[in-house]
């Protein structure tokens, strides 16, 4: 994770807790539905907050890991998810021996990866017959608002590889499974300003870029009537995927 905007987000680290969304749990249990039978050791690789940890966290005897490339990341999940290891990493250098856990997962997080040297570290610490799961909460642009918001904000690497096709892992995974969920969020005015200052595009923004942003944005809560702590409903779709390891 060498791109500046991959590894922009600590600091953000608390508007990235308050504005991105929580991951829906059956989505999660998808993804690790696959892993043998007794498996519980299980590393969140790319983090962050902890948003995909506590899910994980929640599972019945779950060892759960949390790694991330940036500390202030890190500090913010050690706040909110307590009794969890952190580790300074990334999916391309993980701090793990081999064979050491029975799934990888990764939350909005494998579009800065490179795929092929991901696959293939990731392979070294999954055992065989272990699961690479790959998670993505995105909002859903068929409600007109979330387009236009959307064209406020910039589209995120993520929307744009996911429109493109998806992911893509390499050896010694196979092909990738997808589910998908639809689901709202109500929200509140400042917690959309939270998510979009959350964003790699607007945290490395000029000063005016994000002047405008947050302008724009404004006169769009306007004319949608949103104000003080009234809530809208923010559609989204949650699109999973999982790969078993040969």
């Amino acid at each position: 994770m060498t791109d500046e905007k991959a590894t922009s987000f600590g600091a953000e680290a608390d508007n990235y807790e308050a504005g991105r969304p929580d991951y829906h749990f059956g989505a999660v249990a998808w993804m690790l539905e696959p892993m043998p039978a007794g498996s519980r050791r299980i590393a969140d690789v790319g983090a962050g907050t902890g948003k995909l940890t506590r899910v994980l966290a929640k599972a019945p005897d779950a060892e759960v890991v949390a790694i991330d490339p940036d500390p202030a990341m890190l500090a913010t999940l050690r706040a909110t998810t307590p009794g969890v290891p952190t580790f300074l990493g990334s999916a391309e250098s993980l701090p793990l021996p081999g064979a050491s856990v029975d799934a990888v997962v990764l939350g909005q997080a494998w579009h800065w990866v490179d795929p092929v040297a991901a696959s293939a570290e990731i392979g070294r610490v999954v055992r065989s017959g272990g699961v690479l799961g790959l998670i993505w909460n995105i909002r859903d642009e068929r409600e007109d608002w979330v387009r236009r918001l959307t064209e406020i904000m910039h589209g995120s690497n993520a929307e744009v590889m996911l429109a493109d096709g998806g992911p893509v892992v390499a050896a010694p995974f196979g092909a990738l499974e997808e589910a998908s969920w639809e689901w709202v969020r109500p929200i509140t005015r400042e917690q959309l300003h939270a998510m979009a200052a959350s964003r790699s595009y607007i945290i490395t923004a000029s000063p005016e870029e994000k002047t405008r942003i947050r302008v724009e944005m404004d006169a769009l809560f306007d004319e949608l009537g949103l104000h003080a702590d009234a809530t809208i409903d923010l559609p989204y779709v949650t699109r999973a995927f999982r790969s078993v390891r040969e």
